[in-house]
């Protein structure tokens, strides 16, 4: 942007990383509305505070009454509205907060733009793969009844779009496994790519 220069700080994420223990990362979940993503959010994050890990969840809906209430469902506000949580993401990540996110996230295009913003291995696409049939039965906000009736214009899976994700770091089979099981797969993917705990320094690094 003209005018305009980046000012790097003094202290790095390395810096933050060491304080706390844990490597930031953005955990970025997507799916259908109705696939599990927000109850899985908050379950992970309360597993990773029980393992002593300061984590955050960015959901959807909360920011749109906040700060996105500018926009609307287009697929041009649905692109704006990625763009700044996946730059807020980064920024958590930055931080070295554990950053979950809980958004429908819609299109590839803007779930790669997000994860485009993070370094290598430290975005992680999970994806919430259940039926449309599944979740439409769920419904827990009635917004594919109301979808269907035409009361709700663009919604994602009735009369827009939603393409899953071709090279997510994990699928979660949310349309027939519980809660704990996809929670479970989480932590285990994060422990195995060294995101829980930072590596001891040799002897010869000292």
């Amino acid at each position: 942007m003209r005018n305009v220069i980046p000012s790097p700080g003094w202290i790095g994420q390395a810096d933050r990383e060491q304080l706390l223990g844990q490597r930031g990362c953005v955990v970025w979940l997507t799916g259908l509305s109705g696939s599990g993503k927000s109850t899985i959010a908050r379950e992970l994050e309360a597993t990773l505070l029980a393992d002593g890990r300061l984590s955050y969840v960015l959901d959807g809906d909360n920011v749109r009454h906040g700060l996105n209430n500018d926009l609307g469902f287009s697929p041009s506000d649905r692109a704006e509205n990625i763009r700044r949580l996946g730059e807020v993401a980064a920024l958590f990540a930055d931080a070295g907060v554990i950053t979950i996110t809980a958004f429908i996230s819609p299109y590839r295009a803007d779930r790669n733009a997000a994860r485009a913003k993070l370094p290598e291995g430290r975005f992680l696409e999970v994806f919430c793969d259940a039926l449309l049939a599944v979740c439409e039965r769920r419904d827990p906000k009635g917004l594919y009844r109301r979808a269907r009736a035409g009361q709700i214009a663009e919604f994602t899976g009735v009369d827009a779009p939603y393409e899953p994700p071709t090279k997510a770091e994990l699928i979660l089979p949310t349309g027939r496994a519980g809660v704990d099981e996809c929670v479970s797969m989480v932590m285990s993917f994060l422990r195995q790519h060294g995101l829980l705990a930072l590596a001891t320094p040799s002897k010869e690094g000292r």
